[in-house]
């Protein structure tokens, strides 16, 4: 192979010139940057820029279904509040640690990962972060299409079900979508921003939405609901890590790496559990006050648009179904943002802003698809993450044990994808943390099962064993990977270039 197509090659390549490259992004302006190391000009971020990033990505309605589901899991309030901010801060501080990665490399995190695993074998891990960022945006443009079809519903008459009316239902989709492509497509620069305004504009929004169904929740209910056992808090809090910080985790350089070198690593860690963490706990929380008290509310687990929505009045119902198009939004803008930059990594020879179409045209299919065609949405969405989130932690523990010992990632070597190449290692690959991944999959799935609880489509051999029943196996999959790696060196000198 050549060097990857991202690096800037001037304009017969359709890469951009190295003149547009040295400009510092701006506010409305196309990034023309893709996965190509930040210079030192533009290394000028702050924490607090990401706090407000994390935070927006974190304030959608999806929040609302994960506290019903500890509720439903046996939970009571003050368990699932617990389990909410345990399993939310806990994660999203891994998130934030992969954030150091970014602000050491400057560059996207599965770039960053090709100095971990080399050249070739950097593609699974990457393959597998592409799935799962387009697994997110499906069910956050399907989600929001649904809002969008429900509030036509309310000031036309049509039809709520997406399946009675095809056309505002794809019309829905393709609004949420280039909502999406105009902000993710400008890039860095103006995400920032937008995300910072979205969270007091659809901060705010929530609040309203959450004091009216705060006051309209019998809780006496609430307050009777019975604790579980500490089995199902610990199920509850792996639930959590799993559905939050664990699916975010690849994304967590491509938001930093235009971070100043002189950022603390702490304070990244910090922006990223806080930010994240504060409008989890919140929606979670709520979620959990839905489901213990209110029976109606609680059937929001499947379906949170269409069950709130038949409780309210019209005026609420309104204002809900805008924060919910608001905040799916928001989520969504740093999703595909993330999305475009690992269509790059895997080579795809496009600029970054037409990685972005690409990414949002596949999550169009796919919520086509699920609106008017499937009898089921978020089973197999549940079903999907799941089974994800396991190759996706066995990358975090490999990628952790690396950064351990690890201050520089070469810049320019990340792009070369030659023979020649300072990670190209052997035959492409670094086998240690290439095995050490496998093998922390094959065991994180053997505790692991996805699909309904009535007829599961997959049951790992170890699923019913005390891990198994409590969720842990993403854990379980995380020490292989980061122990197993740190047991056979970790980042370490190689025999191609004599340092790492």
């Amino acid at each position: 192979m050549t060097k990857s197509s991202a690096v800037p090659q001037g304009p017969a390549t359709g890469s951009p010139t190295a003149a547009a490259l040295q400009e510092r992004p701006r506010l409305g302006r196309i990034e023309q940057r893709g996965i190509e190391p930040v210079p030192p000009a533009e290394r000028n971020g702050r924490p607090l820029q990401l706090f407000w990033a994390w935070f927006a990505a974190n304030i959608s309605i999806l929040g609302l279904p994960l506290g019903i589901a500890l509720i439903q899991s046996g939970l009571n309030l003050w368990q699932a509040i617990v389990a909410a901010t345990i399993g939310s801060f806990g994660s999203f501080a891994l998130v934030g640690v992969i954030s150091i990665a970014g602000r050491r490399g400057h560059a996207p995190s599965l770039t960053l990962s090709r100095a971990v695993f080399g050249v070739r074998g950097n593609i699974g891990p990457t393959l597998v972060s592409l799935l799962s960022r387009l697994g997110w945006e499906t069910v956050n443009t399907s989600t929001a299409a649904f809002a969008l079809t429900a509030l036509c519903g309310i000031f036309f008459g049509t039809s709520s079900n997406a399946k009675d009316v095809p056309v505002i239902a794809v019309v829905s989709i393709l609004i949420f979508v280039a909502c999406t492509v105009t902000v993710s497509g400008l890039g860095h620069a103006t995400l920032l921003v937008i995300q910072k305004w979205a969270t007091w504009i659809f901060g705010a929004l929530n609040i309203v939405v959450a004091v009216y169904l705060l006051t309209h929740v019998d809780w006496t209910a609430v307050t009777a609901t019975k604790a579980g056992s500490t089995a199902a808090l610990v199920a509850g809090i792996g639930t959590i890590a799993g559905g939050t910080g664990i699916g975010w985790a690849n994304a967590g350089a491509d938001m930093s790496r235009y971070q100043s070198d002189r950022v603390r690593g702490t304070h990244l860690v910090a922006s990223a559990a806080a930010g994240a963490g504060v409008p989890l706990v919140l929606l979670i929380s709520l979620g959990g006050v839905l489901g213990s008290g209110d029976s109606k509310l609680a059937a929001a687990a499947n379906g949170p648009v269409a069950a709130l929505t038949d409780v309210m009045p019209a005026w609420m119902s309104v204002i809900y179904l805008v924060t919910a198009f608001g905040g799916l939004l928001v989520s969504n803008h740093m999703s595909v943002y993330s999305a475009g930059l690992t269509t790059l990594t895997l080579g795809v020879p496009i600029r970054r802003v037409y990685a972005v179409v690409v990414d949002v045209v596949v999550t169009t299919l796919g919520s086509i698809y699920f609106m008017l065609i499937a009898d089921n949405f978020y089973d197999p969405f549940i079903s999907f993450i799941t089974l994800l989130a396991v190759p996706i932690t066995a990358w975090v523990g490999v990628f952790i044990a690396d950064l351990l010992r690890r201050h520089d990632y070469g810049d320019d070597d990340l792009l070369d994808l030659a023979p020649r190449s300072r990670y190209w290692y052997h035959a492409g690959a670094e086998w240690r943390a290439v095995a050490c991944w496998a093998v922390a999959i094959v065991v994180g799935y053997l505790f692991t099962q996805a699909g309904p609880a009535d007829g599961p489509w997959f049951t790992g051999a170890w699923h019913g064993t005390w891990i198994g029943q409590n969720g842990l196996g993403w854990l379980v999959t995380f020490a292989v990977a980061f122990l197993g790696y740190l047991a056979l060196g970790g980042a370490r000198t190689t025999a191609r270039t004599g340092q790492r």
